[in-house]
């Protein structure tokens, strides 16, 4: 096992790793920019190094500062989290080249899955099932055309190199996707210095359905269940649940395996998350993509199962053989999550940072809260709006809807703006209490006279 590591991120996913390294024994070093010198972690680390100014491109995302501040802590290993440099396959090729452990998948799999044309080759390799698509690049208009005739319309657009729900755009027909195709082409260069687009038939009611994956260095793999992300505005997740609700254990068992064949193929280890639609229509699924990295939502796997996900990380890259198998893996009750934004809804989902002058948070049997914030604390407008993470567990699904619903009642915070009243609208609503929603049930349900972008 590592004696020392860095955090090479911020906010609740930095706290989370310095708390799982505390409890392995492990010393950790992070690294925080001008605008987190008084994020309350940096004192639970071991050791704290600046390493730039407020900007992501002067800290967070600058390789060389990250990779000096790294050598001069002498550690054996650095943490990505998630966002910032934990998908790069470039960064994760720089830190193995200083003799300095990734912790995360190998670079090969990192580059063989972070292209979105290659990941669906090898998903077709592995028997999983992907939607029709253009099966390569799209290298012109009328290329594009012609496809989305044979697959039929909607279609959508997509960055090879995109992700996470970026790099996207919807056509219904001929004129828009003419209209569409050299925006969306610019659009992938200037973002992910890839050009490079592909066609996929657009499956127009879908639930998000993503499965956890862990595999570790000699050749083991294995899931711990299904996650409901289908609670999304503009393609971000704002509510995420598991187990997903209205889905019979045979397509569980299905979906879950596609997610085990898939990382196998592809010689995947480290934590990862295969994501599928699943067509409410048919109750086929689709693969989508593979996040090689920890996910926001990893703790109502954690809730359900009893699997610490951060310290499987750090095991699985310290070179450790995964001493738990599939048959181990036997999840109980519900979990969800709440993702807090400091975001306000009634203005057009504006950022709300600045001082916070009032807090509390909820408590109680069944809550989790994963935050770095407390009364006092400036979030700064530089960054991502996540602030924190409610987590609520019960025996059953009711239950867990109940201690959630208590919770966001208690959760004091202000004069920061968040989201909570609108994790309070999804979680009243009819629809989602019978589990009867897919990923337009937030801009069609709960914002229907919000304008929705991207619905073209």
């Amino acid at each position: 096992m590592f004696s020392r590591i860095l955090v090479a991120n911020r906010g609740e996913v930095a706290l989370r790793i310095i708390r799982a390294c505390k409890e392995l024994g492990i010393s950790t070093v992070a690294v925080f920019s001008q605008a987190d010198r008084d994020a309350s972690y940096l004192h639970l680390a071991d050791d704290r190094i600046c390493i730039g100014s407020g900007p992501s491109a002067d800290s967070y995302l600058n390789i060389p500062r990250i990779i000096a501040a790294a050598e001069l802590a002498d550690v054996q290993a650095i943490h990505p989290g998630y966002g910032f440099l934990a998908e790069s396959s470039h960064f994760a090729e720089i830190c193995r080249s200083c003799k300095i452990e990734f912790i995360g998948p190998s670079v090969e799999s990192m580059k063989l899955l972070g292209d979105k044309i290659e990941a669906k080759k090898l998903a077709r390799a592995a028997r999983v099932p992907t939607a029709p698509d253009s099966d390569g690049p799209v290298e012109t208009v009328e290329d594009a055309v012609r496809i989305a005739e044979q697959i039929g319309y909607p279609v959508a657009l997509k960055a090879a190199a995109g992700g996470g729900g970026r790099g996207i755009r919807f056509a219904h027909n001929e004129a828009t996707l003419r209209s569409l195709f050299k925006q969306a082409q610019s659009e992938a260069e200037i973002a992910f210095k890839d050009g490079r687009l592909y066609l996929e038939k657009c499956i127009d009611n879908f639930r998000h359905i993503e499965v956890q994956i862990l595999g570790d260095m000699h050749g083991n793999v294995i899931h711990l269940y299904e996650r409901d992300c289908s609670v999304q505005r503009r393609k971000q997740k704002v509510i995420e649940e598991t187990p997903a609700c209205n889905l019979d254990d045979d397509l569980r068992e299905e979906i879950c395996q596609a997610a085990v064949r898939l990382a196998k193929e592809a010689g995947y280890y480290n934590a990862g998350t295969v994501e599928f639609m699943l067509d409410e229509e048919t109750n086929n699924f689709y693969f989508l993509e593979v996040n090689t990295r920890i996910q926001v939502e990893h703790p109502i796997t954690e809730m359900t199962t009893g699997q610490d996900l951060v310290k499987w990380q750090l095991k699985i890259a310290a070179g450790e053989p995964l001493d738990i198998k599939q048959s181990d893996i036997r999840p109980r009750g519900h979990s969800i999550e709440c993702r807090i934004n400091a975001e306000d809804p009634d203005n057009g989902f504006r950022p709300s940072p600045g001082r916070i002058e009032a807090f509390c948070a909820p408590g109680g049997l069944g809550v989790r809260w994963d935050s770095h914030v407390y009364q006092g604390y400036v979030i700064p407008p530089t960054y991502d709006s996540l602030i924190g993470k409610l987590i609520t567990y019960g025996k059953d699904r009711d239950t867990a809807i109940a201690i959630m619903k208590r919770a966001l009642d208690e959760f004091l915070i202000y004069p920061t703006k968040t989201t909570i009243g609108l994790c309070k609208k999804v979680l009243n609503h009819q629809a989602f209490q019978q589990g009867r929603y897919n990923t337009k049930f937030v801009e069609q349900e709960i914002l229907s006279g919000e304008q929705v972008m991207d619905r073209v």
